[in-house]
């Protein structure tokens, strides 16, 4: 073979490595698509979306959701209040009160600092504690301020703010408040607040990108086959409470930004995080099998790997230890009437 021909051959082999090497870099800076949005890119402007071919193997699914029944008349609101959580103040009557009266009373805010506080009623009626409603005469009242949550224990500017929004309210209806002692208050806050610290498990996990990044358009897709759907915030995912009015058994994150971009879809992704709030959920509903489960399947699905927030990998041993100190944290939680799940330790680790 000549000089020339083999150095024709050697340029033809370069030019054919860069070609393929500028199509793997391309390939790597674009994000992976939902089957959506290529859909989409294959649609010819000049004839609209019927020119797009259908997916071979794809289901098709309707563009409108299915009727669904309509929901059920929202329940009677059950009392909040509860000693093992709340400091409660009762409030005496000389005679019934009508829920106009304590509405028109009802203190603007709520919150004293950063603790949420209640007023409820007993029904004359139904016999019912409940939160004040209009038509509905009440024949005892009483608040409470929650002693302890996520920000910390319950102190003594906050209890004082509780005490001189409560005072207005009372004066208002005609109701006489009794007080606890401050001291009492506080002291019983901080024991509450200690116990709870070392219960406080949320657990997470970082999902990220072996090689290609994602859209945010497939990250739904991927995560809708997990049951999770879009939750209220930009950037998040969840997969809901089986309980009405319950918090989301899991939360998949990723950068708001992305989100809130003006093409979501050109956006890359190359990290998300999945994460349980161990104390919001019943263990009867299987949470930590749930979160370990959707974990593996999403990494499994978009090629991703599962490390903690140190960047190690998330091993089967780990989550195997993970699993027996929950199982002494569920114990332990229930043996103080503070069961995961409970409207109790909803609000205890809230906040």
């Amino acid at each position: 073979m000549s000089l020339t021909a083999a150095l024709s051959i050697l340029g033809v082999v370069l030019l054919a490595a860069l070609l393929l090497h500028g199509w793997w870099s391309a390939r790597r800076a674009n994000p992976r698509r939902s089957d959506a949005e290529l859909a989409a890119q294959r649609v010819d402007p000049a004839l609209g979306d019927t020119a797009a071919p259908p997916i071979p193997g794809d289901r098709a699914e309707p563009v409108e959701a299915a009727a669904r029944p309509a929901p059920a008349p929202a329940a009677r609101r059950q009392a909040r209040l509860d000693a093992l959580v709340d400091a409660i103040v009762p409030l005496s009557l000389e005679a019934p009160v009508s829920g106009e009266l304590v509405m028109a009373h009802w203190p603007a805010t709520r919150r004293a600092g950063t603790k949420p506080f209640y007023i409820e009623g007993l029904n004359l009626e139904s016999g019912d504690w409940e939160q004040p409603a209009i038509e509905q005469r009440y024949s005892e009242l009483q608040a409470g301020v929650q002693l302890a949550n996520r920000s910390g224990a319950l102190n003594e500017i906050e209890y004082s703010e509780f005490v001189h929004k409560l005072q207005a309210f009372a004066e208002g209806v005609g109701a006489l408040p009794d007080f606890p002692d401050m001291l009492d208050v506080v002291a019983r806050a901080r024991e509450l607040d200690a116990f709870a610290g070392p219960l406080d498990a949320q657990l997470g996990v970082r999902l990220v990108a072996r090689s290609v990044a994602w859209s945010v358009g497939y990250v739904q897709q991927c995560a809708g086959r997990q049951g999770l759907m879009p939750g209220a915030v930009p950037g998040r995912l969840v997969l809901p409470s089986a309980e009405e009015g319950g918090a989301p058994m899991l939360v998949l994150e990723f950068d708001a930004q992305a989100a809130l971009a003006d093409d979501p879809q050109a956006a890359a992704l190359r990290e998300l995080s999945l994460s349980l709030d161990v104390p919001q959920t019943p263990a009867s509903a299987e949470p930590f099998p749930t979160w370990h489960k959707v974990a593996h399947a999403l990494a499994e699905d978009m090629d991703a790997e599962l490390l903690d927030d140190a960047g190690r990998p998330i091993t089967l041993h780990a989550f195997d230890a993970i699993g027996k100190e929950l199982a002494q944290l569920y114990a332990a939680l229930e043996s103080h009437d503070l069961a995961a799940g409970s409207p109790a330790a909803r609000r205890l680790f809230a906040g």
